[in-house]
């Protein structure tokens, strides 16, 4: 199933208080309840006035609705096509 990052614009985010960010979190696992185990939310990186969300879903319109019924923004939805990190440069010779 394909994975996505969404892009959600929230200015102050970086502000918000953990009692805040526990809010955000209910009220997207609610509505993930509602819209049934085809998509699943992995993670968010909150930085100063974004939020930067990891999603596996069946496509965009998925996580398109899932923000509206939330009431929360997805400005940008990216699908990722790989995943790198340092064990990416390492070359694995085989003899």
């Amino acid at each position: 199933m394909p994975k996505y990052v969404i892009e959600r614009n929230i200015p102050g985010a970086g502000n918000l208080s953990r009692a805040q960010l526990q809010g955000i979190s209910q009220a997207s696992c609610g509505v993930l309840r509602e819209l049934g185990p085809t998509i699943q939310w992995v993670q968010s990186y909150v930085t100063a006035d974004k939020l930067y969300c990891v999603y596996i879903s069946p496509n965009p319109e998925m996580i398109r609705e899932h923000a509206k019924r939330g009431g929360f923004p997805a400005d940008r939805i990216s699908e990722i096509v790989t995943v790198i990190d340092p064990t990416t440069a390492e070359a694995h010779a085989r003899v």
